[in-house]
């Protein structure tokens, strides 16, 4: 079983639901609370690496500081990287990490997609 991690806010229900799939499925991940723990830049561009996405992507929209920075589609990744870091709270939630790959899950069933099950 390849070491997986999960970018985990207690206080989400999909995040809490991810763990419990991973849980029931045998895993025992590492469990970063990112809200305490924020992502470095270099551990928030690894993970976007292995999402396959854009910075733009995993940043949750609909948080109230969200509204207060000046973010467009005209942002570069950088700026959008560096909002995520200063701002944890964007990162949508929960990010379920293995060694290459890695999924939102939201919905939660997508950690089945790291488990290879």
């Amino acid at each position: 079983m390849k070491n997986i991690t999960i970018w985990h806010n207690p206080r989400c229900s999909k995040s809490r639901q991810a763990l419990a799939l991973l849980e029931a499925a045998g895993v025992n991940p590492e469990v970063v609370k990112y809200l305490e723990n924020p992502p470095t830049k270099t551990e928030l561009e690894a993970a976007l690496k292995k999402l396959q996405i854009s910075p733009a992507k995993l940043v949750r929209r609909g948080e109230a500081v969200f509204k207060t920075l000046t973010l467009s589609e005209k942002s570069s990744d950088q700026e959008w990287v560096s909002a995520m870091v200063n701002n944890p709270i964007l990162i949508e939630r929960p990010v379920i990490m293995n060694d290459d790959r890695a999924v939102i899950g939201r919905p939660p069933e997508n950690v089945h997609g790291l488990l290879d099950l």
